[in-house]
């Protein structure tokens, strides 16, 4: 075990801290930004001549024309409903502004596609109950800069068919409640968001593009200051997708971030007939990868971070990043998952690809995401559900919205999730937000580490000031060096994750040189029924089994434990944890566990022959 001892000490020194390249155009000035302003409106996302372009789609494709029924349907059913109303929830109007945003983009769309009056009325209705409101909550700004986005896209693309009297109500809200608020945060005294490189970056930013582009024709000045600013925050935030196209914030995140990112440029192209290189970052024309890896034969994310438990749904921005890149995968992924859940949504219209008939390139199995938050998926294959599918990550645990869980792991296989992630709490929980160390954030059972599918030490949480890194990366393998997660614990800490056996199981291996004596315990969050029996235990739902045998320490047993938590926290109803627990180790540990699903052939229970995770 000498020789386990030092390359583990070498292994987990060995690595740099990772680097984020910021590489962009020049941002215009507020001289020169409005240059090539398209005067005519609808000049956002959706000019005249693109839908021009779309009709004869609609006639010729079948999938495009479902599209446009559901829009229709959706619009149809606004009708008879009353205006969006002023209701915060906390201290957020969030909510607000979206059911507003997906009014308008339904409400205008079916206008602009059918021209029937009652569509144009209730979207107009809409436009001026919120124009009505007494703000926008600035004090969130997320309220706001989605609330100008909806009414930007509101006004521009009914323009020409309201009121001159109805246009300058809805410009007067838009300035008011929205861009002037959205100037004063790139003042002396910036918004915090400004600077970030997280979510709010690029929804803040594109929000405020859009809302400034629609009436940048009559009221240049808040474009002036408001485009060459936002352009020159925004590779911020860019930065966060590379080099691969994984998001830090988890999928959740990464979805909104992304649609906003798109709307963003979107509006730039359309409007000023460049996005001034901002869509040429490094990372961001390989963002659609991330939510294919990071889902599951189930269709669920491995949802790290505050994502929620959720399957993958329709993902437009898909069909624009086809557009942008030539990636034929993205679009397909799309028009797949609307044939299968049904509907799709307006920009799913706006954007759409239809197939051009060729065969799609082969999607790999295996990808490593790197950057902030590295993420390795793996899987025994792609179109069929039952297949198996892990996905582990590193990272940072002081990342947004990140959780203490470095290491962690999900599960899939048979149809089923295995080896599950609560995912995030409520918002509104005291101390939701204070992630130092020792902060309340993290005596939240979802958000410390005892809930995720990890390792703890003398029963503590990982050290939430801890980066970590996959120091390798190879078909169906990925090792974690884990060290500064468990310090003082631990002088070293490496933990393996393998598919054996033709991707048929799964090994979870970690190593310690403990510099701390006390107490080791593996845990594994899941929603089966648990059967124990010692060294082996049985993982039960909905028909389907998965075995589970511990490998290393000899003599180590299983143990079950609820997952479930007391009011105000989440209720995890029905969780269970399968537990090792290990007492009073010293030196060298090591825990080791097979996952075998129970394939209609059988599990495969036989015990692999271990080695050190470093010589992997």
């Amino acid at each position: 075990m000498r020789i386990f001892l030092v390359v583990l000490l070498a292994a987990c020194a060995a690595f740099p801290p990772p680097a984020l390249g910021r590489q962009t155009a020049p941002p215009p000035t507020p001289e020169t930004v409005l240059t090539k302003l398209e005067k005519a409106h609808p000049r956002l996302i959706l000019r005249e001549k693109d839908l021009a372009a779309l009709r004869p789609v609609l006639d010729g494709d079948a999938l495009a024309k479902s599209i446009q029924q559901a829009v229709l349907r959706g619009a149809d059913a606004m009708v008879g409903k009353g205006a969006v109303q002023y209701e915060k929830i906390g201290p957020r109007l969030l909510q607000v502004s979206r059911d507003c945003m997906n009014r308008v983009y339904t409400l205008a769309l079916a206008w602009r596609l059918t021209g029937k009056p009652a569509y144009l009325k209730k979207a107009e209705e809409e436009l001026h109950a919120v124009c009505s409101f007494k703000d926008w909550n600035p004090s969130h700004f997320l309220d706001t800069a989605e609330m100008s986005h909806a009414v930007g896209i509101g006004y521009d693309w009914l323009f020409h068919a309201l009121s001159p009297e109805s246009r300058e109500k809805i410009k007067d809200g838009l300035i008011r409640l929205g861009l002037k608020p959205g100037m004063e945060c790139y003042g002396a005294k910036k918004a915090w968001w400004v600077t970030s490189e997280y979510n709010w970056n690029l929804v803040c930013n594109s929000g405020l593009i859009v809302g400034a582009l629609a009436i940048a024709e009559t009221d240049p000045e808040y474009a002036r200051a408001i485009v060459p600013a936002a352009v020159a925050s925004m590779p911020k935030a860019f930065g966060l997708y590379e080099p691969d196209g994984a998001y830090a914030e988890g999928p959740g995140y990464w979805n909104y971030a992304t649609s906003y990112a798109v709307f963003g440029l979107a509006a730039l192209q359309s409007a000023l007939g460049t996005d001034f290189g901002l869509s040429a970052v490094k990372g961001f024309e390989q963002a659609g990868w991330f939510p294919l890896h990071g889902s599951g034969p189930t269709e669920m994310y491995f949802n790290y971070a505050d994502a929620g438990e959720g399957a993958r749904r329709q993902i437009p921005s898909f069909f624009w990043l086809t557009r942008r890149y030539g990636n034929p995968v993205f679009a397909e992924a799309e028009r797949e998952m609307i044939k299968a859940r049904g509907g799709g949504g307006p920009l799913d219209l706006v954007w759409y690809v239809p197939p051009d008939g060729r065969p799609l390139p082969p999607i790999e199995l295996d990808k490593h995401f790197r950057g902030r938050v590295e993420v390795a998926c793996f899987r025994s294959a792609w179109k069929d559900p039952e297949a198996l599918y892990v996905g582990i990550k590193a990272g940072f645990n002081q990342v947004n919205h990140g959780n203490l869980d470095l290491g962690t792991f999900v599960l899939d296989a048979l149809g089923q999730r295995w080896a599950r992630d609560l995912g995030g709490d409520n918002y509104n929980l005291p101390g939701y937000w204070d992630g130092k160390p020792k902060g309340k954030r993290w005596t939240y059972y979802r958000l410390g580490s005892h809930s995720h599918n990890i390792v703890t030490l003398g029963g503590q949480n990982q050290d939430a000031l801890a980066e970590s890194r996959i120091v390798k990366f190879s078909p169906g393998l990925a090792t974690v060096d884990l060290s500064a997660a468990y310090k003082p614990h631990a002088r070293a800490a490496l933990r393996g994750i393998q598919l054996l056996d033709n991707r048929r199981r799964v090994l979870v291996q970690d190593d310690f040189l403990l510099d701390v004596p006390g107490e080791v315990v593996w845990g594994m969050t899941t929603g089966a029924e648990i059967s124990t029996d010692g060294p082996r235990a049985i993982l039960s739902q909905k028909g389907k089994q998965l075995v589970a045998r511990i490998v290393a320490p000899a003599g180590a047993v299983f143990e079950t434990e609820s997952a479930e938590q007391a009011a105000p926290q989440e209720p995890n109803k029905g969780v269970r944890r399968l537990v090792v627990r290990l007492k009073d180790q010293r030196g060298e540990a090591r825990v080791a566990v097979i996952l075998a699903p129970a394939w209609p052939e059988g599990a495969m229970e036989a015990p692999p022959k271990l080695k050190p995770v470093t010589t992997w």
